[in-house]
């Protein structure tokens, strides 16, 4: 009997070979859609049927990062003919808006050489969402550009303001990435962070990160700014957030944004050219001089510093130095500049310019004055600020006459003495000098204190930062803990006897183990995981046994309940050494 079995399951499997060879094999391209916005991501499938390709191509399309996002293979009975499909899935991330076309690609399957269709991709860029949209509270994020309103002129430097809103359900964000950052007559400066606070859109909460830059118009006429278009990565409530794992460990879900802001313009005006003053060289801003020198008693070809000062509002970088050009009887070294900004956009501060000049007569009374000039965008006017000449003493440069020695005049003898003092032939009684502080242990100890400190903080701010920013880690953690005690459950379920909340309790720990290794939702981990994910797949066999072993062990407690204590104590310390396995398999 076990002989005709045999030979039974061996014409069949014959069958099944012979009716795969049969079929003609197909090769389909395909992606999941057609359409995507700059900053999603698109799935291509590769679709292979009757056979396996003996090379799977890679396309390459400039602006379109393709990577490889996974293999699958599929075997199907339908009235009574079996067939085998293999697919290969790559992930399409656009770099840039537009069109794009991914070319035909061949296979060789079976002998037979199949080619795909050409796909076609289109990529647009992220609109701001409307204003109905916002008021509903249905956008988790999004971005508002604001420009203020007021005259601009050429070659002025201003301030924009980019604000970031949060809903009040987002746990945290991070990976704030700007895609691109179009302006049109404007030049973009330095940026800084500001304040973050809450304000009230509907019926909803937001939160508020404004973003400050600076902003140098280019040219006249009309200028435009954005649409900015940026990535980020917020974490919202879980689909168990209501449950007590949830609320406790405060777990959610990592979702990928795409936002974009309005484009506004602005007219920018041309310097005005009535009255522009003979000592102006583009200085646009809000300024003030100061002039000093010294010294100013010297010879003829003595070196003097004179040092002028600029401060105020406006684009520091730009400022030129004082011409010197027009000073006579003086010869003129190259001027150093230091620049010092009391802001982080670098327009408040202040330039100084020093200068090396030496006097060539002893005709030169007085340094001549510095006039420096700028445009004033406030009030639309050219300013021109001056400070008057330094006066100066000029000698000529001579010889320096030896110093005269006065001779030794006869006088008594104890004249000489007036003057001088004896030399003290005792100095005293010497005292020993107590230890130096340095050689104290104690004082070296107390020294020490507050680098510990320092160092102490600075690496609990540094944890806490990283815990922050790294959403996986808060989750490897609480799950870490949830293990700890669950575990200790575990053995108390088993020592009671307690079957069914021993198994219930089981399955949960193991899902969340799974889920937190995997970087999936918890709550959609099954016994196929172990067979469908890339990860588990790789890794060691025994691993994987022990995994199905528990997950079957979990479902046949739904129908045949173990009641004795010491098989509920030997599941939970295999369970125990599959998660110290689990630990080291990394995603």
């Amino acid at each position: 009997m076990l002989a005709g079995f045999s030979r039974g399951w061996i014409l069949f499997l014959a069958a099944c070979f012979w009716v795969m060879n049969g079929r003609a094999a197909t090769f389909t391209a395909s992606l999941d859609r057609d359409t995507i916005t700059l900053g999603e991501s698109a799935t291509l499938s590769l679709t292979f049927a009757g056979g396996s390709p003996q090379n799977v191509p890679l396309p390459e399309v400039p602006g379109l990062q393709i990577v490889n996002s996974g293999n699958s293979q599929n075997f199907s009975f339908i009235n009574g003919r079996m067939s085998s499909t293999v697919t290969v899935t790559y992930t399409i991330t656009p770099q840039h808006a537009g069109q794009f076309v991914i070319p035909a690609m061949t296979v060789d399957i079976a002998g037979q050489r199949l080619a795909s269709p050409p796909l076609k991709l289109t990529v647009l860029r992220p609109g701001a969402p409307s204003a109905a949209a916002i008021h509903a509270g249905n956008e988790v994020a999004f971005m508002r550009l604001i420009l203020p309103e007021q005259k601009i002129y050429v070659g002025e430097t201003l301030t924009a303001e980019l604000r970031i809103y949060l809903r009040d359900d987002v746990q945290n964000f991070g990976n704030f990435q700007f895609t691109s950052t179009p302006s049109d007559g404007f030049t973009l400066g330095k940026s800084d962070e500001g304040g973050r606070f809450r304000t009230q859109i509907g019926n909803r909460i937001y939160t508020v990160v404004p973003v400050t830059f600076a902003l140098t118009a280019t040219r006249a006429g009309t200028l435009t700014l954005g649409p900015f278009t940026a990535s980020l990565v917020v974490v919202l409530p879980s689909s168990g957030g209501d449950s007590f794992f949830g609320q406790f460990f405060n777990m959610g879900q990592q979702k990928q944004l795409t936002l974009a802001s309005e484009q506004i313009t602005a007219q920018a005006l041309p310097l005005p050219q009535d009255n522009v003053p003979a000592s102006f060289h583009g200085a646009i801003g809000n300024y003030t001089l100061a002039l000093s020198a010294g010294p100013t008693n010297v010879l003829v070809g003595d070196p003097i510093t004179v040092r002028v000062q600029i401060a105020g509002h406006g684009t520091l970088d730009a400022i030129p130095p004082p011409d010197f050009s027009g000073w006579k009887d003086f010869k003129c070294f190259p001027p150093s500049v230091k620049t010092e900004f009391s802001d982080a956009l670098h327009l408040e501060g202040t330039k100084t310019f020093e200068e090396i000049v030496t006097p060539q007569s002893t005709n030169v009374d007085s340094l001549p004055e510095i006039v420096f000039s700028f445009f004033n965008p406030d009030d639309g006017q050219y300013h021109t600020l001056t400070q008057p000449p330094i006066p100066l003493v000029v000698r000529p440069a001579g010889a320096t006459p030896l110093p005269t020695l006065a001779a030794n005049q006869p006088g008594p003898e104890n004249a000489a003495t007036r003057d001088l003092l004896p030399i003290k032939e005792h100095l005293g009684t010497l005292a020993a000098a107590g230890e130096p502080l340095i050689r104290s242990p104690f004082f070296l100890a107390a020294q020490s204190l507050p680098v510990l400190a320092f160092l102490a903080a600075l690496v609990w701010r540094k944890r806490t930062d990283q815990l922050a920013n790294n959403p996986r880690l808060r989750r490897q953690r609480a799950v870490a803990r949830l293990l700890a005690h669950g575990m200790a459950d575990l053995k108390n379920h088993a020592t009671a006897n307690q079957s069914d909340e021993f198994f219930s309790l089981l399955f949960r720990l193991l899902q969340e183990q799974l889920g937190e290794r995997l970087d999936c939702p918890a709550s959609a981990i099954t016994e196929n995981v172990v067979e469908e994910h890339p990860v588990l797949r790789q890794a060691p066999e025994h691993l994987r046994a022990g995994l199905r072993e528990l997950f079957q062990l979990c479902n046949q407690a739904r129908y045949a309940p173990v009641r004795s204590a010491g098989e509920l104590n030997s599941i939970a310390a295999r369970f125990e050494t599959v998660t110290q396995e689990l630990q080291n398999l990394r995603a």
